[in-house]
């Protein structure tokens, strides 16, 4: 497709052939990014350590009418990055869309915040979107998207998440990284990032209570309503709000789309 092509924007987004990996798939943003690719037409690769729940998502998105499979994956070891991925062409044919989706929490003030927990999460958040990235980019051809999920926590700081925000800002500089190797190599392939605010997940709330816990606000209503209000538009997101972004960054749309940081936030980032 050229500048003077004419371009069929009705198809623009589907996604009907393409073969997807999502990491963390098993509930929360995770499942309803599965159910989103595969509603859009692509075939998924839904990978987790919750191996009940990855199995209720896949039969949920087969039942469907949709094509998913699951295997359960740590993030952390490289070697089942290599099984995943092999798995995922070996399953459908191809790999043309990774969601490095997986990630945990932590918080603690930074003078109390153990070097073990600050270093796992790490681990989990980065080396596993590390990995995510150098195992794809080795079966990927042109055209193919990869997605990493980082967070406003990767944009602006907040107290009590120090762990949590150095993974996300790492995860957005590596993506950007990625991405300019890869164009700069010519090899088609699509890096970009996405930035949620607070999300109504189980991750979202503990979140909210983490400000309780560290004795930042005096009770969960308090801090509910106070980071609440940091949203511009009043609420939180919800997953379907960041499955629709990932739909975007792995469809044709985004062909000259890449180091870019996609901010779904409610204004968070803009107040």
């Amino acid at each position: 497709m050229n500048a003077s092509s004419a371009v069929d924007y009705r198809n623009l987004f589907q996604l009907d052939g393409k073969v997807a990996l999502v990491t963390g798939g098993a509930r929360g943003i995770g499942a309803a990014v599965c159910k989103a690719l595969a509603q859009s037409g692509a075939s998924v690769l839904l990978t987790d350590l919750l191996e009940d729940l990855g199995n209720k998502t896949v039969a949920e998105i087969n039942a469907a009418g949709g094509k998913a499979a699951f295997l359960r994956q740590d993030v952390t070891v490289e070697a089942d990055w290599e099984k995943a991925v092999q798995h995922a062409v070996s399953e459908f044919g191809a790999l043309d869309v990774l969601v490095n989706n997986a990630g945990i929490e932590t918080a603690a003030m930074l003078t109390e915040c153990e070097v073990d927990d600050f270093r796992k999460l790490m681990d989990v958040n980065v080396t596993g979107v590390f990995l995510g990235l150098k195992h794809a980019a080795r079966v990927m051809k042109s055209g193919a998207s990869i997605i990493n999920l980082s967070s406003v926590a990767g944009i602006i700081g907040t107290p009590g998440h120090i762990a949590y925000h150095a993974s996300k800002g790492a995860v957005r500089l590596m993506t950007k990284a990625a991405a300019v190797e890869c164009a700069q190599l010519g090899t088609g392939i699509r890096i970009n990032s996405i930035h949620p605010a607070i999300v109504e997940t189980d991750m979202g709330t503990n979140f909210i209570k983490d400000f309780v816990n560290l004795k930042l606000a005096p009770d969960y209503a308090t801090a509910e309503a106070a980071i609440k209000g940091a949203h511009p538009v009043g609420h939180f997101g919800a997953p379907s709000d960041v499955a629709s972004a990932v739909i975007y960054l792995a469809s044709d749309a985004t062909r000259w789309m890449t180091g870019s940081e996609l901010v779904i936030d409610g204004g968070y980032t803009a107040a």
